[in-house]
């Protein structure tokens, strides 16, 4: 299949998504049309059938951009969570926890700390955050709504600015291939201090739990939560599961071993795959080794090893016999047939506009054409095209991939003499990229971080929105500064006092108003 140009019409299918999705609630059938009506674009411009045509090229993309290891890995880690969860270790990990973590501040602080922690991938870190703490939030009565929130914005953002990663490493390819910096890896720390938004996300995560700060559609998900009769997990309980017999047996160490197993396994499974214990020298080194890697087969690897652990300490003390291991099995793999089929149709719909209708083309067109007139203010555009493409296409990595080469060389030409522009810029294309992949619907973490914390994926998306929008406005003017004073300090004190301000504004009207969700 040949991609076309077909200009500003090439971000018609995620629009089309993104709007039935807020408007249905529903967002299936919303992915579904915003799939077709690309392949019809698609089919139109080629002079294709338009009803056969239409329908096979999107089979055809959707053949092409599934992912098996992603898919393999969130079954395999459905499997595991369900099985450690009749072994009766989730409940008895929760009564634990409940008594260490007080209140609904230790167990949102908990989430968020945990979520730093696990900075090596988004996708190890979305659902490994998502299992262990669910139970935790679940008897605080927290929203899951709450903790997709903390989820989605501890993975993205953590890893873009941690230099051992799966997104370092992609960034530095990226780097590599503009031959514009002596180290990559030096060219990728320098961006950490200015992307703005990776940090205030963070800051923001935090002060949201210690301050227990909701507003907007957050608001009503957590004042629901904390007034339900029974906990959130009575209430969301699959049907399926009420022929479930939760065991006595399990003991913290059943849901314990297996996830640090699965910690272990993926960071030497990564290791392994990225040749550090190979024969070519130059992947002996973490940063490479990481580089190097394939991410999602690792993934993969990861959790089957933490499902034979889990069985190896299941099945031999009779904690569950072999026949109830294998049930919960299958079910903890159907628990995660959403998720997977989400993932599948947003990939499509990223296919359909990045790859037949050539979208990111489209920006890059408008991108080199318009933006060596901006001067000083390049960064803070820089970090609304990356936001606004991250968000249609629903990928920070292909985001930074299509305009990386392109901001190099425009800040290059506005400022040959010095590499300070260059290194703003830069940031602000990678504090884009996590920007529009953390608010879209149609992005694998947005997704996943649905997936683990047991949340409608619909419900993520609109109540984190205002969340982002208030980290990325107040990112957006330290850019205006940074680009004209070229100043750090300066530019992200003036980001840091706008989102302090924004926060005191909400926690003060709800002190007032006497609406806090009381810890």
């Amino acid at each position: 299949m040949d991609p076309v140009s077909v200009g500003a019409l090439s971000i018609l299918p995620p629009v089309i998504a993104v709007v039935l999705a807020l408007i249905t609630k529903e967002v299936f059938s919303s992915l579904i049309l915003g799939i077709l009506s690309g392949t019809l674009i698609y089919t139109l411009k080629t002079d294709g059938n338009i009803l056969v045509g239409t329908f096979n090229n999107a089979f055809e993309v959707m053949c092409n951009k599934f992912d098996l290891n992603i898919v393999l890995f969130c079954s395999l880690l459905g499997a595991l969570v369900y099985v450690i969860y009749m072994a009766g270790a989730s409940k008895a990990y929760g009564e634990w926890a409940s008594s260490k973590i007080k209140g609904r501040r230790g167990a949102l602080l908990s989430t968020a700390g945990l979520g730093l922690f696990i900075f090596i991938d988004d996708y190890f870190n979305c659902l490994t955050v998502g299992t262990v703490m669910r139970p935790i939030s679940d008897k605080q009565r927290i929203a899951r709504a709450k903790l997709a929130y903390i989820i989605d914005a501890t993975a993205a953002p953590i890893c873009i600015i941690a230099p051992i990663s799966s997104w370092a490493a992609a960034v530095g390819s990226n780097l590599k291939d503009t031959k514009a910096f002596d180290s990559d890896i030096g060219a990728f720390v320098a961006t950490i201090p200015w992307n703005f938004y990776a940090l205030l996300s963070i800051l923001m995560v935090f002060l949201v739990c210690i301050f227990n700060i909701d507003f907007g559609p957050m608001y009503k998900a957590e004042k629901e939560a904390s007034q339900a009769k029974k906990t959130v997990v009575e209430e969301k309980k699959d049907p399926r599961e009420k022929d479930v017999t939760i065991k006595e047996k399990g003991t913290i160490a059943d849901m314990v071993v297996p996830i640090l197993s699965l910690i272990v396994f993926a960071t030497l499974a990564m290791l392994y795959l990225g040749g550090y214990w190979g024969d070519d020298e130059q992947y002996h080194t973490l940063g490479a080794a990481f580089g190097n890697t394939n991410s999602s087969r690792a993934l993969v690897l990861s959790s089957t090893g933490a499902l034979i652990v889990a069985f190896l300490m299941l099945v031999p003390r009779k904690v569950l016999s072999l026949k109830e291991f294998m049930d919960g099995f299958l079910r903890g793999v159907q628990a995660m047939l959403p998720a997977c089929m989400i993932l599948t149709f947003a990939w499509t719909i990223s296919g359909v506009t990045r790859d037949l209708l050539q979208a990111p083309q489209f920006i890059s067109s408008i991108v080199q054409n318009d933006l060596a007139f901006v001067g000083a203010i390049l960064p803070a555009v820089i970090f609304v095209i990356a936001g606004f493409l991250s968000f249609s296409t629903g990928t920070a990595w292909g985001t930074f991939g299509i305009l990386i080469p392109i901001v190099v060389l425009v800040a290059q030409a506005i400022d040959p003499t010095s590499t300070e522009l260059v290194i703003i810029t830069l940031s602000a294309t990678l504090a884009g990229s996590v920007f529009g992949d953390h608010c879209s619907p149609i992005s694998d973490t947005t997704v996943l971080s649905s997936a683990g914390s047991g949340c409608v994926h619909i419900e993520h998306v609109y109540t984190q929105l205002p969340y982002a929008i208030v980290a990325a406005v107040a990112t957006f003017i330290g850019y205006v500064v940074a680009g004209l004073t070229h100043n750090l300090f300066l530019s992200f004190g003036t980001a840091l006092v706008i989102l302090l301000v924004v926060i005191a504004f909400f926690h003060f009207r709800q002190v007032k108003q006497g609406t806090k969700i009381a810890d």
